[in-house]
């Protein structure tokens, strides 16, 4: 899980351990902002890597919002240089990657005169934080952002992570970003399947329509109009074996106990992978 899914309910970061280890999800993706809030406020960071391995819980990844693509020499650097406490935080309680999504190039009004950075610049800031991340143990998953002017299309992030020539470059797909970005799920059969080590997993309604829709309209897996057991059978089929992290956002969610929504959740998206399965496996031994 995703604890994005369990933002509105203010937990702390054990308490949000607990309710996602009781759920049943064997993985769990904090925020960056949550781990240093517990920090800041006296926790310690080998209680909270005790906590995780007592409960089985294993940590998929992280979200931070470290600016390692924007043009502003100076302001990239500070980027990266968060980017490595965010790491070193990362590695304390036993992640070895996380999100590097476009912020600070996500609005147009961030943009300089000259526009988006090329698909080329993109890559060599990848590259450099795929870099830093080699230092640290910990890999930058380039993310997709489908309201972004940049790195919202597949083809992006195939074209960004294939441009930064560095052995670990991998990425990070979003069931409802594709569709918020104007992509076809089809594309992801494009993607090596082992470049895709993390998904975030959700759903979205068939409305509002795609130019209004936004993250607080994700819903569970399965209570939406995404062909999410027909995209991961195809993704199973080439040779997916990564992680799928449920990312909500819904405030409608968030009025409702935490256990709820947290054991509705990974019910949900259980099903979801268990009905992708098992059309994977029937295709594969069609073929036969």
């Amino acid at each position: 899980m995703n604890t994005s899914t369990l933002r509105g309910h203010q937990l702390t970061v054990p308490e949000q351990i607990d309710v996602v280890a009781k759920a049943g999800f064997d993985g769990i993706e904090p925020w960056i902002r949550d781990l240093r809030a517990y920090v800041e406020s006296g926790g310690k960071v080998s209680d909270l890597k005790k906590q995780l391995d007592d409960s089985g819980l294993k940590v998929v990844g992280a979200i931070g919002f470290a600016r390692w693509i924007v043009d502003d020499a100076a302001a990239r650097q500070a980027g990266l240089d968060e980017a490595k406490r965010d790491m070193e935080l990362v590695a304390e309680i036993g992640g070895n990657q996380m999100a590097a999504p476009p912020i600070g190039a996500h609005r147009n009004e961030e943009l300089d005169d000259g526009g988006a950075p090329s698909l080329e610049t993109i890559g060599e800031r990848y590259r450099a934080i795929l870099e830093l991340g080699e230092t640290m143990g910990v890999t930058p998953l380039l993310e997709l952002w489908g309201f972004s002017p940049v790195l919202h299309r597949l083809a992006e992030l195939a074209y960004v992570s294939t441009a930064a020539a560095h052995p670990a470059a991998a990425v990070l797909p979003d069931f409802y970003h594709i569709y918020k970005g104007g992509n076809d799920m089809a594309s992801l059969g494009m993607i090596e399947a082992s470049r895709m080590p993390l998904f975030h997993i959700n759903d979205y309604p068939a409305e509002p329509a795609i130019d209004a829709i936004a993250d607080k309209d994700r819903v569970y897996p399965g209570d939406g109009v995404c062909d999410l057991v027909g995209t991961i059978s195809m993704l199973l089929q080439h040779g997916f074996v990564g992680t799928f992290s449920l990312e909500l956002f819904n405030p409608e969610y968030w009025k409702q106990p935490a256990d709820k929504v947290a054991t509705e959740g990974h019910d949900k998206s259980r099903a979801v992978i268990d009905k992708a399965v098992a059309a994977a496996k029937q295709a594969v031994s069609g073929q036969v």
